[in-house]
């Protein structure tokens, strides 16, 4: 097994899958866009399974091999807040009902650069 520089995947993640595509003699990228719904981590097997809304409300679900050399890359468009493991639900929801709750996350100022505010403007102070 080969080491795959790709973010860390959580569930209910919006994902942007860049993979090859041969058709004829012409390889191109395409990237599918869409919710993680399911991981299966199994050393060399490990799957994924990215799940979007296509033309005409249609729903399409891809499993990608996470080792597979057809991935080209691995984007986390949005970050998700869930609390299951597997978000199967999502296949009888439509509409805004299968949106996923997204995860806010708050900037956080270092330590160092308020304690050195504060030293300032306690020697402004004296």
């Amino acid at each position: 097994m080969y080491e795959r520089n790709f973010p860390q995947l959580c569930i209910g993640d919006i994902l942007a899958v860049s993979q090859w595509v041969e058709e004829g003699n012409k390889r191109r990228i395409q990237i599918f866009e869409g919710n993680l719904i399911a991981q299966h981590k199994k050393g060399a097997s490990s799957t994924f399974t990215v799940r979007k809304i296509g033309a005409n409300g249609i729903a399409v679900e891809r499993i990608f091999p996470f080792y597979a050399p057809m991935i080209e890359s691995i984007k986390v468009v949005t970050k998700a807040q869930v609390r299951r493991a597997k978000l199967y639900y999502l296949r009888d929801r439509v509409g805004r009902a299968a949106r996923v709750k997204e995860k806010i996350q708050r900037k956080i100022r270092p330590v160092k650069d308020l304690r050195s505010r504060a030293s300032q403007e306690i020697s402004e102070v004296k």
